[in-house]
């Protein structure tokens, strides 16, 4: 199946929360050795690439110094990166962090708060890494307690815009930069579910990455659908729209949903 904007396949990552306090898996892969075991097991599933976090975005989630998110990764990505058939991809909002998971080989910075940290645009400029540019509605802080109006769309294009165009003053070519709308983070339930059935809005220029599985919204209207299920429909959705990658817990169910 191609993806509707002429782009190629859709891809599927891998999330690997290696976090105490994850909404849905927190402290399941805080062991290194497990993680790294779920890792080879959701490429072998199909995924494209591996998206590994050490600290949680849930509702109520507590900040982690860069000393401790690192702490967490480093024995994670050292054996993995170089050993795993997919590229590496990690989660993170530090600059500090950012930096010592490209000098390990990290292929992607993925960063929900929209590279808004002090030098993150410069840690990745100076390397060949594609970067991920979320929306969040607010800050870190408050992103859960924030909700959008109806112009919606605009002002996440608006944003993606604004920080597209300091990445590539920063010296980040435009191939190298991937947008993402921040389902989740400062929207409500219905922009949410909006936001996966038409990522259109955010036109073809760029590579769009989309991350709804197992969140609240997914739960509240599909009550009846077993959750990853339901997350795989509305992956399939997104990616029907415009959407290039699909962030996902459940990667064996979500490919064979895009496969159908």
């Amino acid at each position: 199946m191609r993806n509707p904007n002429g782009r190629g396949n859709p891809l599927v990552m891998g999330i690997l929360n290696v976090t105490p306090d994850s909404f849905s898996d927190g402290g399941r892969w805080t062991d290194a050795d497990a993680a790294i075991e779920h890792a080879f097991q959701m490429a072998d599933e199909g995924a494209s690439i591996i998206d590994v976090g050490a600290e949680s975005t849930r509702p109520g989630c507590t900040p982690v110094s860069a000393d401790e998110e690192w702490a967490r990764l480093e024995p994670v990505l050292r054996e993995l990166i170089p050993s795993v058939s997919v590229p590496v991809s990690v989660d993170t909002m530090k600059s500090e962090v950012a930096s010592k998971c490209i000098s390990l080989g990290a292929a992607m910075i993925n960063d929900v708060n929209g590279f808004r940290g002090e030098g993150m645009f410069e840690a990745c400029a100076g390397s060949d890494v594609d970067i991920v540019i979320s929306h969040m509605n607010g800050s870190y802080d408050g992103m859960h307690s924030r909700e959008m109006g109806p112009d919606y769309r605009d002002r996440i294009r608006e944003f993606l815009d604004g920080q597209i165009s300091k990445a590539l003053d920063s010296g980040i070519p435009d191939r190298r930069i991937i947008i993402d709308p921040g389902i989740g983070f400062g929207k409500t339930p219905q922009q949410n579910l909006e936001i996966a059935k038409d990522c259109s809005f955010l036109g073809d220029s760029h590579r769009i990455l989309i991350g709804l599985s197992r969140k609240r919204f997914v739960r509240e209207f599909y009550p009846e659908m077993d959750v990853d299920d339901a997350s795989a429909m509305l992956s399939r959705a997104a990616v029907d729209s415009g959407a290039d990658i699909v962030r996902v817990h459940d990667v064996a169910r979500t490919v064979s949903a895009l496969r159908l």
